[in-house]
């Protein structure tokens, strides 16, 4: 996998076990796994070093609810001025950059779009069955329920969108998707491995 340059991109459900799947993968692959990382290099470059992580995050990641007539801000090119935008932006240079430094697997940050013209990067979209959420919803997530991870989801999907002009999930869009509460995730991982060194062999 490493001689070959493989950048993975991970987007996944809230709840599911994508987070602790991205990192079995890095672990098992020998690669980095970058994804609160981007937000800090991003902000470094915005010169937002005196933010909270929180804050940080919070300046990311609100994109408002979109109306049908909605036309995806990537249509507009680069001169839109708010934080978020810029934060945007700037993540994206910073995970352009790190894929140029080699493999990796890149967690969240619309790294599959913003790779997308790359030929060395394989994009997985991670999720599972309500049921399988619910229960690390309350084990894994500090208790939170199925409605607040689904609260999160929206969350993520409208970022997804409204920087992508893509459908957040959308099978066609990811090289496979992955239902985290079929097996084991350690075997999920050998799975998916075996898979991209198909594809990518």
């Amino acid at each position: 996998m490493e001689e070959k340059k493989c950048i993975i991109t991970i987007s996944r459900q809230y709840g599911c076990g994508g987070r602790e799947l991205a990192g079995i993968l890095a672990e098992k692959l020998g690669v980095k796994l970058y994804d609160r990382q981007i937000v800090h290099i991003a902000a470094a470059k915005l010169g937002l070093n005196d933010l909270s992580e929180a804050e940080l995050l919070e300046m990311e990641n609100t994109v408002k609810p979109v109306s049908m007539s909605f036309i995806p801000f990537h249509s507009f090119g680069m001169n839109m001025g708010s934080s978020s935008r810029e934060m945007f932006h700037s993540e994206s240079a910073a995970i352009r950059k790190l894929a140029e430094n080699g493999p990796c697997v890149i967690l969240g940050r619309c790294a599959d779009f913003v790779l997308r013209k790359r030929d060395d990067v394989f994009s997985i979209f991670v999720c599972a069955d309500d049921d399988f959420r619910e229960k690390r919803g309350a084990t894994a997530y500090e208790g939170k329920s199925l409605k607040e991870l689904d609260k999160e989801d929206a969350k993520r999907a409208r970022y997804y969108n409204y920087y992508t002009g893509l459908e957040w999930g959308e099978g066609a869009n990811y090289d496979l998707v992955v239902n985290a509460g079929k097996d084991s995730l350690a075997k999920i991982a050998d799975a998916i491995i075996s898979y991209i060194h198909t594809v990518k062999g």
